[in-house]
């Protein structure tokens, strides 16, 4: 069972600092979010072509399935409330679609419901932004994006650029949060398509060597976390650069487990090493620039171990970077 609700109906997410007695532009993200019903009419398609869509993936059902630690279903939520006081800056429009929220142990319907909400939003040309929720919100995402461009008649090569300590090529079924490119990799195969998938800031510690091989059977392209420090950013950019050139689109997707955890110790498996976030938001900023993104997601933020809000400010910093 899944539930469509709106994440705009509560003063206590949106809301902010008011600074109306300074001079100059004093707007903050609250002040210009819209609310977006998931259901409504393409009415608004114009209005929607390259902004940014906020999606909640509120679940905790494929962490669950995958022995991590629960509470990323609250994420959504949290992550909103952090963006609200962020100033406007370049930030032309920003809309707020709601959540897509699962209930119980209804993964697959939730994954299908997402899928069909990123979809609508594409199809207003839209860019759709979706936060997680457990890693499992990759899984949803893709269906969304792939159907789109099939209906679309779309033939073009689409690059999964995913900055995680993990691979998530798990093969156990049913699907869990460790199983998304897996199961992309299948629906792929089944369908004749090629299957671009690049993992960057993969831990050797965090991997099996079963896990290492089987991304090499599939020919993945990853990077340790070990190589992806700032010394190294100016490679792993042009490596990137490389990627995208192949590629018509791109799909972004951040496990925050990606970074280390003394930066983001709210999430279900903390990173003893992990990348910096220097590096990371250098490489989100960078496909964003690239005009090839269509679809990103943010994933396994988890606000019950999070310290004094940090974990809800480094998402939120990154989502930013996504939408300005």
């Amino acid at each position: 069972m899944t539930a469509l609700t709106h994440a705009a109906d509560s003063d206590v997410v949106w809301h902010g600092r008011s600074d109306t007695g300074e001079r100059g532009d004093t707007r903050r993200l609250f002040n210009i979010v819209q609310p977006l019903s998931p259901e409504a009419s393409g009415d608004l398609a114009g209005d929607l072509a390259g902004a940014a869509v906020l999606i909640g993936f509120a679940c905790d059902a494929g962490v669950r399935r995958n022995q991590g630690r629960v509470g990323a279903a609250d994420g959504p939520r949290a992550i909103r409330r952090a963006l609200a006081s962020l100033p406007v800056h370049d930030v032309s429009a920003l809309y707020d679609a709601g959540d897509v929220r699962c209930e119980g142990d209804a993964l697959e319907d939730a994954q299908q419901a997402l899928g069909q909400v990123v979809g609508a939003q594409l199809g207003r040309g839209a860019l759709p932004i979706v936060l997680g929720g457990g890693h499992e919100v990759a899984w949803g995402t893709w269906q969304g994006l792939s159907a789109h461009l099939d209906a679309a008649g779309d033939t073009g090569r689409v690059l999964i650029l995913n900055l995680d300590a993990h691979f998530d090529l798990r093969t156990a079924r049913p699907g869990s949060s460790g199983t998304p490119f897996d199961q992309i990799a299948q629906a792929c195969r089944v369908a004749g398509k090629p299957f671009d998938y690049a993992c960057l800031g993969v831990s050797r510690l965090g991997n099996t060597a079963s896990l290492f091989a089987h991304a090499q059977a599939l020919g993945v392209h990853h990077v340790e976390d070990i190589d992806m420090q700032e010394r190294h950013l100016d490679q792993r950019l042009a490596e990137i650069d490389a990627l995208i050139a192949q590629v018509a689109h791109v799909y972004l997707t951040i496990d925050f487990d990606v970074l280390p955890a003394a930066v983001m110790p709210g999430v279900s498996a903390p990173a003893a090493y992990g990348v910096p976030i220097s590096v990371v938001e250098a490489v989100v900023t960078h496909v964003r620039a690239s005009g090839k993104l269509r679809a990103a997601d943010l994933a396994e933020f988890n606000p019950q171990f999070d310290r004094d809000g940090q974990s809800a400010r480094v998402a939120a910093r990154l989502v930013y970077r996504l939408i300005g």
